[in-house]
């Protein structure tokens, strides 16, 4: 297995690593951390350092799909690198596809990334989430590392015995926002995946939470309206209270 380690650039993505198959049972929570291809992608670094004061509790890593690097390549202040991303506080790796998929062929017993990925976390948070990859969620495929670890989602708890959650931060172009196919697979997480009360019960059901995007902002293409994702500081201050963090003072 291969992911990108404390090492420069992506000659770091090839180096051995069977980090992924440390115990879930380290008494830390567990924040699995994804960015697919928009701008708003430029903003995880934020999101991960603003959880810097919870690194005695919370282990974070972190998958960046090959859309997502597109925007991670230090191209101005405002944009990081993705090597960058494992010195930051609570960073314990960074996966791309070539982490699962790299050049080395599958052998059986080898670890499967997106399973023991989607075992290791207590909370999947996808921040920003594309109009691409929002279709693919809706439509079940898995073509990537990210989309394999949600269509591998144990969706009750009944295999990995916990009901965990999938928050999702949409973020594109206004026409695309509103454009009906997407209102579709919006309604798909929220309505039919969508984490609720069965009222039948009152029990918790569903594995979605949509994040509801900017009402109006101007977008990084010069248009003004919807569909850019919430303030990272508000994604912040879900993951907090999604986590059991919203109590602990910044120390």
């Amino acid at each position: 297995m291969s992911q990108m380690t404390h090492g420069s650039g992506d000659d770091a993505l090839n180096k051995n690593s069977t980090e992924s198959k440390t115990s879930t049972c380290d008494n830390r929570i567990h924040l699995l951390l994804a960015a697919t291809g928009s701008v708003a992608t430029i903003k995880i670094a934020n999101i991960i350092s603003a959880l810097s004061h919870h690194i005695h509790k919370l282990s974070i890593r972190v998958i960046l799909t090959t859309k997502a690097k597109q925007f991670l390549a230090g191209q101005s202040a405002e944009q990081p690198t993705v090597s960058s991303l494992i010195s930051l506080p609570g960073v314990e790796a960074v996966y791309d596809d070539e982490a699962e998929w790299g050049p080395e062929p599958w052998r059986r017993g080898v670890d499967i990334l997106h399973i023991s990925l989607r075992r290791w976390a207590d909370i999947l948070v996808i921040a920003p989430l594309s109009a691409n990859t929002l279709a693919k969620l809706a439509n079940g495929l898995s073509d990537n590392l990210l989309t394999s670890v949600c269509r591998a989602w144990d969706t009750d708890g009944h295999v990995d015995g916990k009901r965990k959650r999938i928050v999702v931060a949409p973020a594109m172009n206004t026409a695309m926002w509103r454009h009906p196919v997407t209102s579709q697979h919006i309604r798909v997480l929220k309505e039919e995946w969508g984490v609720r009360k069965d009222e039948s019960n009152g029990e918790e059901v569903g594995w979605f939470e949509v994040l509801q995007p900017q009402s109006s902002k101007v977008l990084a293409c010069g248009d003004v309206g919807s569909g850019a994702m919430l303030e990272w500081t508000e994604i912040v201050k879900v993951i907090e209270d999604r986590l059991g963090l919203s109590d602990e003072n910044p120390s």
